[in-house]
């Protein structure tokens, strides 16, 4: 793919690119929580102002997939992506205007996110630099400024980024910013070369640095290795497959040559083993400079993992998507957040990190109540010094009931009435049956006896089945109506791989699809994360007309994420070995249930 951006030119719409590089994991969420991000900032992704620059490929890429007996529609599975912005914002996007320092400000994952206006008139809409805007994304790993790419080879990168550097456009961004910091001698740089699931020797990194010897010549200032002012990445892409391993090739008996995951590592190029031959050939190069990000993995997110949290329940959401599905939200400080199926509070959580004022309810109170001590909802939340989250005991199936709107809009044509929106997001993880089932209201008796006022205060209502088809219908409806407008609801909904999110996923007049990402488990099932926005006042009149167009192939689609316990436990038992595994675990239950009652017998004797 040609680099038209790199080419050394007079044209002064020669945009400002940014690569993204993401963590290798969750890859169907990384452009979904990338362009929520940027939103919650007023940057919408596709616009004049931002734009996705497609990634480079290698001309003999179609012959690389018959080697590996792909599809010819594949397409490899990458975690970077390029973002363009127009020149004149390029020193804002830097960070070189920002009130912080970007390359001593962001090695920390601060959940919050407090949006900032700008004081200037004809600016950007906001005074954050691009780094600290995409840091705020859990997936995202570093942001670099792209000087050079190339898909051709290491030699045609080093020529892209140092035309690009050295281009004669007066009062540009590269004469105006950048030639000022290579030519300063206070700033200290490093060289860093990721080659991303190779290893190379020391020797040849060597090579390849020098390979930018007309760029790094430059750069005045000291070589410093540790916390450097500047540090520069040249980045050497080559395809992973799903577990984040190169893709080797090697022979069956019959001597054809078939794909599997390398393993091993050596300083060889192409060949790693004798007995796997890897496919490392690179897709594309990357250089530029380091605008914010660690270059490890950790973040300092480990503070906020389920493990260093005092209560814990068997449906707890864990850390790093409760972050991705706040952000898919556009959950910010001072937002109002509910989740009608809080549980151990897990999403509430997240999201009071983020700043935001939280309300839940559930309708298990032993779940609400704890087991007391630190074991209790409350005990998360000033683990982490927040406020205390507005926790209701109350049935989602009933939230017309339980819930007034005293400020009702006027009336419209009709006797209908609009109401009155109230959240700014709505994130929740619906109970369906796998790990905990979902309840509602009500009684299997045919004739049920009314409550007597003075025992209503602590009155615990029995509950029944609650089928999937209802929890899918009652949240949508309820988020239609008590979403702000604009306002984005978002849910987990477990599948099986023929879950086809374009006709399965339910619908609502009021809400449109954002965005739907799918994490594969083991086996065939599987889960999506869903995110909608709403996009029209809900009307009281017509609940009936909603709630009857939710699924819009009907049964057939709610059939899909119903009963999936059985269904798991149906495919398992279709599986060779499943009766011996079966009585293995069952043997294990009985020593495990034998083993509580010696020790509880042993306990009541002292």
């Amino acid at each position: 793919m040609e680099n038209t951006v790199t080419e050394a030119s007079s044209d002064k719409t020669t945009p400002y690119l940014v690569l993204v590089e993401f963590a290798y994991k969750h890859l169907d969420f990384h452009l979904a929580e990338l362009s929520s991000i940027l939103e919650i900032h007023g940057i919408r992704l596709g616009s004049e102002q931002c734009q996705v620059v497609p990634l480079p490929l290698p001309k003999n890429y179609d012959e690389v997939k018959k080697r590996r007996n792909q599809q010819p529609d594949h397409q490899p599975c990458r975690s970077y992506v390029i973002l363009s912005f127009p020149p004149k914002e390029a020193s804002s996007w830097a960070g070189e205007t920002a009130e912080t320092n970007v390359q001593g400000g962001c090695h920390q994952f601060d959940p919050r996110i407090a949006v900032r206006p700008s004081d200037k008139l004809n600016a950007s809409p906001y005074v954050n630099s691009i780094a600290e805007i995409l840091y705020k994304s859990v997936l995202v790993k570093s942001v670099i400024e792209l000087w050079g790419y190339s898909s051709e080879s290491l030699e045609d990168c080093a020529d892209r980024a140092h035309q690009w550097i050295t281009t004669p456009v007066s009062h540009s961004f590269q004469q105006s910013t950048l030639r000022p910091i290579l030519s300063d001698p206070l700033q200290s740089w490093k060289f860093t070369v990721h080659t991303l699931g190779t290893k190379f020797t020391r020797e040849e990194q060597d090579r390849m640095r020098l390979t930018f010897h007309k760029t790094l010549d430059l750069i005045v200032g000291p070589v410093k290795m540790k916390q450097p002012s500047q540090e520069y990445v040249l980045i050497r892409e080559i395809e992973l497959d799903g577990k984040a391993s190169p893709y080797s090739l090697s022979e069956d008996k019959e001597g054809r040559t078939k794909s599997e995951p390398a393993k091993e590592f050596h300083s060889n190029n192409e060949i790693r083993t004798q007995k796997h031959k890897c496919c490392t050939a690179p897709l594309a190069f990357y250089f530029g400079r380091f605008l914010g990000g660690p270059r490890q993995d950790s973040r300092g997110l480990e503070s906020y993992t389920l493990k260093n949290r005092p209560y814990l329940g068997p449906t707890s959401m864990d850390a790093e998507l409760s972050f991705v599905m706040t952000n898919l939200g556009l959950v910010k400080t001072r937002d109002i957040v509910y989740d009608p199926f809080v549980g151990t509070g897990s999403i509430l959580l997240s999201c009071a990190l983020r700043g935001a004022y939280c309300v839940g309810s559930d309708i298990d109170i032993r779940v609400l109540r704890g087991k007391g001590g630190d074991q209790q909802i409350w005990k998360n939340f000033e683990h982490y010094n927040l406020p205390r989250p507005e926790i209701l005991r109350t049935d989602n199936a009933l939230y017309n009931k339980h819930f007034r709107h005293h400020a009702d809009a006027p009336p419209s044509a009709g006797s209908e009435k609009f109401s009155t929106p109230l959240y700014d997001a709505i994130i929740t993880d619906p109970p369906y049956g796998i790990r905990a089932g979902a309840r509602k209201t009500g009684s299997k008796r045919e004739h049920v006896r009314p409550v007597l006022q003075e025992n209503r205060h602590d009155h615990i209502a029995q509950t029944v089945v609650y089928p999937v088809s209802d929890v899918m219908s009652d949240l949508l409806n309820v988020a239609a109506k008590t979403l702000t407008l604009g306002g984005r609801l978002v849910y987990v909904i477990p599948s099986f791989r023929d879950f086809n999110p374009t006709v399965d996923l339910p619908r609502h007049e009021c809400l449109e699809l954002v965005h739907s990402c799918y994490q594969p488990f083991n086996g065939e099932l599987g889960r999506s994360i869903v995110a909608m926005k709403k996009i029209a006042a809900y009307d009281e009149g017509k609940r009936q007309r909603y709630s009857e167009k939710i699924w819009i192939h009907g049964a057939a689609s709610a059939e899909k994420c119903a009963n999936l316990r059985e269904k798991i436990i149906e495919a398992a038992k279709q599986k060779p070995g499943y009766e011996e595994k079966a009585a293995i675990r069952k043997e294990k239950r009985k020593a495990n249930k034998q083993s509580k009652r010696e020790k509880r017998s042993k306990n009541l004797q002292e």
